[in-house]
């Protein structure tokens, strides 16, 4: 009895874990904080130079990125204009801390 009580114990412990706030995130295993770090080291300044507040980029109405797909798309053009050389894995960093902080788009 006590065998099957910890099993179960045990069982719902991992449906849990695997349930609760870790769902799947639509940038792979993208750190947040990660690529918070990296957008205020490289894409800020040029959100200034462009608008002067760097986070009306992202909140304007007639912003460009409507979906996951899209942000993804458009994390790795600044990429390439600004010549930052990130691999997929730190522009799946900025498209997450991005995604966290102003789109919510949904796995």
């Amino acid at each position: 009895m006590q065998l099957t009580l910890a099993l179960l114990a045990f069982a719902l412990l991992v449906a849990m874990n695997g349930t609760s706030a870790q769902q799947p995130a639509p940038f792979g295993h993208g750190d947040p904080a990660e690529g918070h770090r990296l957008a205020d080291k490289d894409c800020q300044s040029c959100h200034v130079r462009m608008f002067g507040d760097p986070d009306r980029i992202y909140v304007r109405e007639e912003r460009r990125v409507r979906n996951a797909e899209q942000l993804r798309a458009q994390v790795a053009f600044c990429n390439t204009q600004l010549a930052t050389g990130y691999f997929p894995e730190e522009e799946d960093h900025i498209a997450a801390w991005l995604n966290e902080r102003y789109y919510r788009f949904a796995p």
